[in-house]
């Protein structure tokens, strides 16, 4: 949970916030609220931004190492500050500092992590005393991936991806990440997808069981997202890291959530090192990571 990575001195909170994964997204129909169910596992990275969360007498102020993201609330973890103080009835303000380190607008739940420790910060930072599931609760409220976020480790996630099961985490995973220079719309993603044919759609159990076995070959053979066919269209790129990772020594590759990030499970760290290299003479957002938990 995120809050294990929480540290408290004085009046501040210093918080990691998380990326995660998609090892399996399958997205089952639209609902009625417009909302579409889906089905996927996730999976934490030690890739992170650093929140700092001040307590102050009065306000909300937030301001990020990245001169282009809101600082007002249109900025997720603005959002989760001010919803703070109205549940919880509160009287205070907070400072938030975020120093960003995972890409924007990546696939990766950045914004989202950044809200879920900003909610776990405060908790703490005001003795709020909110149990987990209250925190994802109000988590979700600020956006689907937020409670994933609050738990993190290795989840199946249903509903509109409040409903989460942990799951065993496999051992340590060598990951590779490539964020190609562009930002895709989830909304248009989804907007497509009730139209898109879906030639292959993710084997959950097959996923849970290769975790459940600790089989990284398994797991890497299990990779499924049926949004990658949708924003591959969209982006060409997307198949073209991909096919160029496992020429690279991957043992399997998938694009994250609605993209555009790419990742590929290595077991061989020369090659994923090998591989990351030449990526980032075209792409800046270019990581090894391991999964974390």
């Amino acid at each position: 949970m995120i809050s294990d990575d929480i540290i408290i001195t004085g009046g501040r909170a210093i918080a990691r916030s998380y990326a995660k994964i998609n090892m399996t997204l399958d997205v089952l129909g639209k609902r009625s609220d417009g909302y579409h169910d889906v089905e996927m596992i996730m999976q934490t990275l030690n890739l992170f931004d650093l929140v700092l969360v001040d307590r102050t007498k009065y306000g909300i102020s937030l301001s990020t190492n990245l001169r282009y993201l809101p600082s007002n609330d249109r900025n997720i973890a603005y959002k989760a500050a001010k919803l703070f103080f109205e549940e919880t009835g509160i009287c205070g303000g907070v400072k938030i500092m975020i120093h960003k380190n995972i890409p924007v607008a990546a696939g990766l739940a950045g914004g989202s992590g950044n809200g879920a420790a900003v909610l776990a910060a405060m908790n703490m930072l005001f003795n709020a005393g909110l149990s987990a599931e209250g925190l994802c609760r109000m988590g979700a409220r600020l956006g689907a991936d937020v409670p994933y976020c609050i738990m993190g480790g290795t989840q199946l996630s249903k509903g509109i991806g409040e409903l989460l099961t942990p799951l065993p985490s496999p051992e340590p995973m060598l990951i590779l990440l490539v964020k190609p220079f562009l930002s895709v719309s989830t909304a248009d993603v989804y907007r497509e997808i009730d139209s898109a044919e879906i030639t292959r759609r993710p084997d959950t159990g097959a996923m849970i069981d290769a975790i459940r076995k600790n089989d990284i070959r398994a797991i890497a053979g299990n990779l499924c997202n049926v949004m990658e066919s949708v924003t591959e269209k969209m982006y060409p790129i997307i198949g073209g890291i991909k096919t160029k990772m496992l020429k690279d020594g991957a043992l399997g590759a998938l694009m994250s959530g609605s993209g555009p990030t790419v990742f590929g499970i290595f077991d061989d760290y020369a090659k994923a090192y090998k591989s990351a290299e030449s990526f980032s003479y075209q792409f800046k957002d270019t990581f090894i990571a391991r999964t974390y938990n």
